[in-house]
Order: structure tokens, then sequence, then C-alpha cells
């Protein structure tokens, strides 16, 4: 198989780079103006996400602004749930709604297994109308939820502070959410294979709220179930490269050793894990993500950039290093800022500090 050329591809893959590439989760979003103005022209989110040409006009946005080293897919994870038959609406100020949430085994049942290329296929038009803009200038990144994270919005209905209903299930009726975890994880995996065919070059799969389970919990209830998608993935693209997958759960660094054996190419760290240490932990298994706390970006330029050489020099000279946040940016985040975080880390020169 060739080796890829792209920097954040390389850097996935363990290979020399000549400086760690840099993407931030959820560049494209509210914080920016120019976002803004393209949702209001498409009506509200969810119009936004199903329409190719828009979503591809969002997606190319933070990489005309900032010159990052790859883009993602825009779209919103609960895309899967909607398919399987559930309705998904986004109330003002109350985040998502998923109605009728699963409560039972009849609930569970009514649920379909969704064609992708047929009721997603909106997100195939998208991700072939991005790589046909970005003419390879940069990698393109598919995503999709993990089945945990997907399974507490389907159980709740929606966001939750408690997790009570899902946690509730876990415990008193653990079969009735395994059983609609395996369901995700069929659709899941479908879905990130369709993208694969569709171009994307490497995938993430979110884990939000694995940092809200127990230890054992985690490990039977979400890390099991992303394993299983990460067999489950042509990992072959259809350009011959590689696709490297990248798996992130918020919250879950002390998981770090056993997310590395699950078959991933690279982890994801949220802030709360010193990277330097992270690096020791896998000892060349896989590659690393992050990890800079996103409330940084509050700060003025000067201490944005100390904390990104901070990072950079903590991971040190190593392969296998791509930079990110630890989770997303905020809607309130100052454009110049994410401007200043771009600029520390292009200009990041092992010789110190900025070449």
């Amino acid at each position: 198989m060739p080796e890829p050329s792209h920097r954040f591809l390389r850097a996935c893959l363990r290979l020399p780079v000549d400086r760690p590439p840099i993407w931030i989760m959820r560049q494209a979003g509210r914080y920016l103006p120019e976002y803004m103005e393209v949702r209001r022209q498409a009506g509200d989110f969810l119009s936004l996400c199903k329409n190719p040409a828009l979503a591809t006009r969002v997606t190319l946005q933070p990489l005309e602004r900032f010159g990052l080293d790859a883009a993602i897919l825009f779209s919103d994870i609960l895309v899967i749930p909607e398919a399987m038959g559930m309705n998904l609406s986004f109330g003002t100020g109350e985040g998502p709604i998923l109605d009728p949430p699963v409560q039972s085994p009849l609930d569970l049942q009514g649920l379909r297994q969704p064609d992708p290329e047929k009721d997603l296929g909106y997100v195939m038009a998208t991700v072939e109308t991005i790589r046909e803009q970005l003419a390879d200038r940069v990698p393109l990144i598919g995503f999709s939820g993990s089945p945990w994270t997907l399974a507490t919005y389907m159980v709740e209905g929606g966001s939750s502070k408690t997790f009570s209903r899902v946690k509730g299930m876990l415990h008193d009726r653990p079969e009735l959410l395994r059983g609609l975890l395996d369901r995700l994880v069929e659709a899941v995996t479908a879905y990130l294979n369709a993208q694969i065919r569709h171009g994307v070059q490497a995938v993430q799969i979110f884990d939000t709220w694995g940092g809200v389970l127990g230890h054992d919990e985690f490990l039977e209830f979400s890390l099991e179930s992303m394993r299983r998608i990460v067999q489950g993935l042509d990992r072959n693209g259809p350009d011959g490269n590689r696709v490297p997958v990248i798996l992130f759960a918020k919250g879950c660094g002390h998981h770090l050793e056993a997310m590395a054996g699950s078959g991933c190419d690279v982890v994801g760290l949220d802030w709360t894990t010193r990277i330097g240490q992270a690096r020791e932990r896998v000892a060349g298994r896989v590659a690393l993500q992050g990890n800079m706390d996103p409330a940084v970006l509050y700060a003025s330029p000067e201490r944005i950039r100390a904390e990104a050489e901070r990072i950079l020099t903590d991971y040190g000279p190593h392969p296998g290093h791509v930079f990110n946040l630890g989770h997303g940016i905020a809607p309130d985040c100052e454009p110049h800022k994410v401007a200043a975080l771009v600029e520390a880390v292009q200009g990041f020169s092992w010789g110190g500090g900025q070449a």
C-alpha cells in the first residue's frame, strides 16, 4: 500500500512529517460569521446538514480562513437515529430532541437498519462534493457518533445531565441496551464504510459521553462496540491509501491503553491527560490527537501560543502527533484566537519556539 503524501494522514499512520498537522473539532461552526450567514440561508441546522451544496460550503470555510491541515465533513451524529426511524428536531436553546425515545423492546423492534446510500444519501453527496472542491488540497475526515453516545440520546430522548434513563437501562435491563448497541454497531459500520467508498480519507468515532460511565461499564458498553466497528471497517480507500481510524472518547484518558488496543490508528485525548505521558503509555502502538483545552481560546493570543508550544514540547519530536483541541470550539470563541493557535502550531520548530 503506498504511503500517503498529506501531512495529516502521515501523522495518523506515524510516518515522518515536517511538523505536526492541525485540525480542530467543530472547526466549521457558530463561532464563524460566514457560517452563521450560510446557516441563515439554510433556514435551520438540520436543513443545512441535508443540503450538500451548503454543507460543502461550511466545511470549506475554516480552511479558507485558517489554512488547516484537514477538513471534516459537516454533518451531525444524530442523522443515524433519524435514519433508523426516530423523529429528530432541534429546539431553540434546547438541543436535540429524538422522539419517541427507546424505552422498551417494542421501541427497539420499531427501529430499522438504515441503508446509508438511500437513507443517508445526502451525506454521501456532500462527501463527493467536498472532495471535488477540495481538489486534494487536504484530506477529508468523515465521522460518526459511537454507539454508546448515540444510545444516550436515543434512550433519553435528547440531551441529559444525569443520564438517568440510559443508566437505569444499563443496570436494570442490560439486555435491552445491548440490543440497541448491536443495532448501532451495524448502522455505524455501514455508514462509515459508505463514507469511505464515497471518498473520505480518515474517519473519527466520537464517544462524547463515554466519560460518564464507570470503569467496567465503559469497557463493556462503549469500547467493545467501538472495537467491533473498527474491525468491520474497510481500511483500504478508493485511492489505494489506508484510511486511518481515530477514536475520541471524552473523559476517558484512564482507558488509553484499552483504546489503543482496539485496532484504531489514532486515539484522541481531551485536556485532562498529559500528552507526553500518554505517548509513553501507548509505546508507539497508535498516534495521538489533541489535546489543548478549548477554554484556552478565551485567553490572549500570547497565552494561546504558549500553551500550544507546551503541548508540542510535551509530545516531543516523535512521529504520530495530530494537534487538536480536547473537544470542540465553543460558539463564542473569537476567530482571531483560532488563527493564533493555527499559526503557533504551524510555525513551531524544535529549535525552540516559533520558526
